[in-house]
């Protein structure tokens, strides 16, 4: 399972463990974010800091309904106890985790500040 907390803001707040080109491991605050259909944003300091390799540029209806065009990486997160090899959006945005990286997870909020947040892998029936 994987826990976070909802904020003042009330976003739901997750901790991330990302590994950069160089092997190390690091820890990034992201907010769950169920309107993007993505894996992972990552904002361009952040892609640079870690030196993550490029992939491909990607194509997006944002909600106000304009196209955008980004960057496409590649990161090794650690997710539930394993390591993924993930698609990263670049986007000059905080951190967000889409529903693509929850695929097969149940997430749990408490809409209030400092409330829990848990996503829970789903068991197959």
């Amino acid at each position: 399972m994987i826990s976070g907390i909802v904020n003042a803001d009330f976003e739901a707040i997750i901790s991330l463990s990302i590994r950069g080109s160089d092997g190390k491991i690091y820890t990034q605050d992201a907010i769950v974010d169920t309107g993007f259909n993505g894996w992972l944003s990552l904002p361009p300091d952040l892609i640079d800091r870690l030196n993550l390799k490029w992939k491909r540029r990607g194509r997006a209806i944002l909600g106000d309904g304009c196209e955008c065009v980004f960057n496409v990486y590649e990161a090794v997160v650690f997710w539930d106890g394993q390591y993924l090899t993930i698609p990263i959006d670049e986007a000059d945005s905080e951190p967000l985790v889409g529903m693509s990286l929850m695929e097969g997870y149940q997430l749990m909020v408490q809409v209030f500040e400092d409330g829990r947040v848990e996503i829970s892998k789903v068991k197959a029936v």
